[in-house]
């Protein structure tokens, strides 16, 4: 791996960690599944995030690849990625419904908010999650 390349990842790891603990009173405190989302490999979620996706920690949830295929079920995956779009392109905020893939199998149902939002020059989207139908 080049050291620019390098670089890149470290410097977004450290865009992820200042924004999740920028929002860690909200993350701890929320009674919502939350995610922050700057691309496939830098995110972070809250516990209850991890939790309701059947995975055992935040850390063991944003260690996986990816974001659309491994999380979100198929016949939700264009929806996710218009609302991820007007997020970045438009500035603006949607709530969409949003059916899940759990870790070990299965699928649920929820209402996603998808929120803009910018941190140190970069732009990322947060997902606040709702009315959870398993």
């Amino acid at each position: 791996m080049s050291k620019t390349m390098r670089s890149s990842e470290e410097h977004h790891e450290e865009l992820v960690n200042g924004l999740y603990d920028q929002m860690k009173m909200i993350l701890d405190s929320s009674e919502q599944p939350i995610s922050i989302y700057l691309d496939d490999n830098h995110k972070a979620c809250n516990s209850k995030f991890a939790a309701m996706l059947g995975y055992k920690s935040p850390q063991e949830w944003a260690d996986i690849k990816g974001f659309l295929d491994p999380y979100v079920a198929e016949k939700s995956q264009n929806i996710v990625q218009t609302a991820y779009w007007d997020s970045m392109k438009k500035m603006i905020g949607s709530t969409i419904q949003v059916t899940w893939k759990k870790k070990g199998g299965g699928t649920f149902d929820s209402t996603v908010i998808f929120v803009p939002i910018a941190f140190q020059g970069h732009l990322f989207a947060v997902h606040f999650v709702s009315n959870v139908v398993k």
